[in-house]
């Protein structure tokens, strides 16, 4: 596997906020498995795995130590609002990793703007910091990457399955259903096209690269067309 020089890294090292005392580290982090000749074990998956975990921990304790007052179910939404894999794309492009990352021939077109590879890239970078410098040096940055974002989100702390949910519930409607309406691109990177469907309104399709994505984009769709929120839209700090 071919391994970026320490002198290319510099810079995105200095917006990371860590410099690497094992550069292969660094490389892995970066290598996805589409990269040519790249093993699985060459590539950020384990990292990407360790570096999950990692940042669920320190967002955990920089919750926990910012909002004394919070309650469990509070804390549990701030949590994922932070950690899910677009807000960490978010972060991946603020470090400037897309002219780092390798991807292989069926992905370098637009492998690196997509947000499930910039998301696994963030995570795969934390974990790579951990075992590079110890929990200290991970926690670091994390906090300098997510901080700003934990002290003003950037979305409502509900999610909009749940806020749509709520809503057609306090109107005596049936809960909402998602239906998946169509699947492309490869086994690797399948984009979903699912619809929601709420008795007496027009449906709403999104697009994501998971079911999961493609519902909330939907839920989100759907809210905004019908313009529920206001007062309704809880949870902003």
């Amino acid at each position: 596997m071919q391994r970026p020089k320490q002198q290319d890294i510099g810079p995105l090292e200095a917006r990371i906020g860590h410099s690497f005392a094992n550069a292969h580290l660094i490389g892995l982090a970066l290598t996805h498995v589409s990269a040519s000749n790249a093993a699985r074990s060459e590539t950020y998956q384990r990292l990407e795995f360790l570096g999950d975990r990692v940042l669920g921990l320190v967002v955990a304790d920089m919750l926990y130590a910012a909002f004394p007052d919070a309650e469990e179910g509070e804390l549990s939404r701030r949590l994922a609002d932070l950690v899910r894999k677009e807000s960490c794309a978010e972060v991946a492009l603020e470090w400037g990793v897309a002219t780092f990352v390798r991807l292989g021939e069926s992905e370098k077109q637009t492998g690196a703007a997509k947000t499930a590879i910039l998301g696994d890239i963030c995570e795969s970078i934390i974990g790579a910091v951990f075992l590079d410098g110890g929990f200290d040096a991970a926690k670091r940055v994390v906090t300098q990457a997510f901080e700003a974002r934990m002290r003003s989100p950037r979305r409502p702390l509900r999610d909009p399955k749940t806020a749509l949910q709520e809503w057609a519930q306090a109107r005596g409607l049936a809960p909402p259903v998602y239906r998946e309406q169509d699947r492309t691109g490869p086994d690797h990177a399948p984009e979903f096209t699912i619809a929601v469907v709420v008795t007496g309104y027009e449906p709403a399709e999104a697009k994501g690269f998971s079911k999961r994505r493609a519902e909330q984009s939907a839920a989100e769709i759907f809210i905004a067309r019908e313009g529920i929120g206001g007062s309704e839209n809880t949870g902003a700090a």
